[in-house]
């Protein structure tokens, strides 16, 4: 991706939450994640640089931030369930909390071997989602780590693996689409099992003769503005968005065309395109 400067103008942000300050976190598990559930499934190991969740027949696991974003380039690498993973689900997202909730998710649903693992996204903004477009991806997760990035700016949301974008969601607020922009959020992932649905919508089970199912995470950075409860009220243009390209992310051309490559050959499903869900007509976003 390139980064293309808008006016000062345009990004200033008068968002008075809690303090705002820009971090870029390295990859230190200890000290920027909380296993938070799955009675010692999740593990923190090699002095702090990977983290392992795991997934058996009595229970997932799941971790979260210690810290809120509110902005910033988020990147993650995972190692996702090898072998016959179908039924499992590793989730990986920003979410604020309460009924009303933004959120920006990933979402990868097992496989049968040899099958290709299907990437889920949605946005959700003020607790409404409902924005799904699913993806195949091009290369075999399992076999090593790729990279997965949030990119989460004024002006839009851009979900990308490996530096290759899958889906871009932009800041359209100025013709009455909700867009996240003024919650924090942390970073939250976990495994657990959905064969209810996950994999041919339910039609193929968890074979739980493959536990225990292991997704593994490493080289987390963070760059972005980080909340803190300890300080007083101020914007989070403190942060000097000049000095942060993704304040004013844009795609460039390369970017655009890597963007279409994917829609066009790796896309699956589009709410955009789904005549049955939307009988009445799509969503303001589809017809932009």
């Amino acid at each position: 991706m390139a980064f293309f400067s808008f006016s000062r103008n345009a990004l200033i942000l008068t968002l008075f939450l809690i303090t705002s300050l820009m971090v870029v976190s390295g990859s230190n598990y200890f000290q920027d994640f909380e296993i938070t559930w799955g009675g010692g499934r999740g593990k923190i190991v090699n002095n702090g640089e990977l983290l392992t969740l795991s997934l058996d027949n009595y229970s997932g696991s799941g971790f979260q931030s210690k810290k809120e974003y509110l902005f910033g380039q988020i990147d993650m690498q995972l190692k996702l369930v090898p072998g016959n993973s179908a039924g499992t689900v590793t989730a990986y997202y920003l979410s604020s909390e309460g009924s009303n909730h933004d959120e920006i998710d990933f979402e990868f649903l097992g496989n049968l071997s040899g099958e290709p693992y299907t990437v889920h996204t949605n946005v959700y903004t003020q607790g409404k989602g409902e924005r799904e477009q699913q993806f195949h991806l091009w290369f075999d997760p399992t076999n090593d780590f790729h990279t997965y990035s949030v990119l989460w700016s004024p002006q839009t949301i851009v979900f990308s693996v490996d530096n290759t974008p899958l889906r871009e969601f932009k800041n359209l607020e100025n013709k009455g689409v909700p867009f996240p922009k003024s919650q924090p959020m942390k970073l939250y992932s976990s495994i657990w099992n959905a064969d209810q649905w996950a994999t041919r919508g339910g039609l193929i089970k968890t074979d739980w003769a493959q536990a225990p199912f292991i997704a593994s995470y490493r080289n987390f950075r963070a760059n972005a503005c980080f909340f803190s409860t300890t300080r007083g009220p101020i914007s989070c243009t403190s942060a000097r968005p000049n000095n942060n390209p993704w304040f004013s992310q844009k795609l460039d051309p390369t970017s655009e065309q890597k963007l279409k490559w994917v829609q066009t050959n790796y896309m699956i499903y589009n709410y955009c395109t789904d005549t049955k869900r939307f009988p009445q007509g799509f969503p303001t976003e589809c017809n932009v």
